[in-house]
C-alpha cells in the first residue's frame, strides 16, 4: 500500500482519537469492578456483624469474592496499560513534534511494534500488586478488621470463635494471616519500573 507523508498525521490523528476512547473505556471498567468489590464487601460486612448467629467465615467469603473481583481488575488493567502506553506515545512522540518540541526517540518503533503484537507492558504479577496497592489491600484490610471483630464479640476465646467446623481456630488464623501476608509481599515485589 502506498501511503502518502500529507496522509499520516490524519491517520495519527484518528488513531489517537481511538485510543483515546480505548482507554476510556477500560478505565470504567476498572471503575466499575473496584465498585463491585467496595459494594459486596460492604454488604458482607454489614450482613456478618448486624446477626449475631451468622457465622464468622461469612468473612472468608467475602475475602474469596474480593480476590475474585482483584483477579478481574488485574487482567482488565494489563490491557488499560496497554493502550495507555499507545496513547503516550502518540502524545510524547507525534503531538510534541506538532506543538512545537522535540519527540520522544523510537517512539514510532514502539507503537508499529505494540500495534503489531499487541502485548500488555506489564506482567499479570504487575497488575496485580498495582491493583493491591492501590485499593485491594485496604479492602481486605477492612474485611479483616471486621471479622477479627467478629471473633472478638463471640463468646469464649477468639481462638475458639476462629474454629470453622472441624478446623481449629489456630489453623484458620494461621491461614488468613499467610495469605495477607502473600498478598502485602506481592504488592511489595512486583513492581512497575516507572514506580522504581
Amino acid at each position: 500500500m502506498d501511503v502518502s507523508p500529507k496522509d499520516i498525521p490524519t491517520a495519527l490523528i484518528h488513531l489517537y482519537r481511538g485510543e483515546l476512547g480505548r482507554m476510556v473505556v477500560y478505565r470504567t471498567r476498572l471503575d466499575t469492578t473496584t465498585n463491585w468489590a467496595v459494594g459486596t464487601t460492604a454488604a458482607m460486612i454489614s450482613f456478618a456483624l448486624g446477626q449475631e448467629r451468622v457465622p464468622h467465615f461469612v468473612m472468608l467469603l467475602a475475602v474469596s469474592f474480593v480476590l475474585i473481583f482483584l483477579w478481574m481488575e488485574a487482567r482488565r488493567f494489563r490491557f488499560y496499560e496497554m493502550v495507555r502506553m499507545r496513547v503516550r506515545l502518540l502524545e510524547a512522540g507525534f503531538y510534541a513534534e506538532v506543538l512545537g518540541g522535540e519527540a520522544r526517540q523510537g517512539w514510532e518503533a514502539a507503537l508499529r511494534a505494540s500495534l503489531a503484537r499487541p502485548e500488555p507492558p506489564l506482567s499479570f504479577l504487575q497488575a496485580v500488586a498495582v491493583r493491591l496497592r492501590r485499593t485491594y489491600l485496604w479492602l481486605l484490610g477492612v474485611v479483616y478488621l471486621g471479622w477479627l471483630l467478629k471473633l472478638y464479640l463471640a463468646p469464649g476465646t477468639v481462638l475458639q470463635a476462629a474454629e470453622a467446623g472441624p478446623v481449629p481456630g489456630v489453623l484458620v488464623l494461621l491461614g488468613t494471616g499467610l495469605l495477607l501476608l502473600l498478598l502485602v509481599v506481592v504488592s511489595r515485589t512486583y513492581r512497575l519500573a516507572e514506580e522504581e
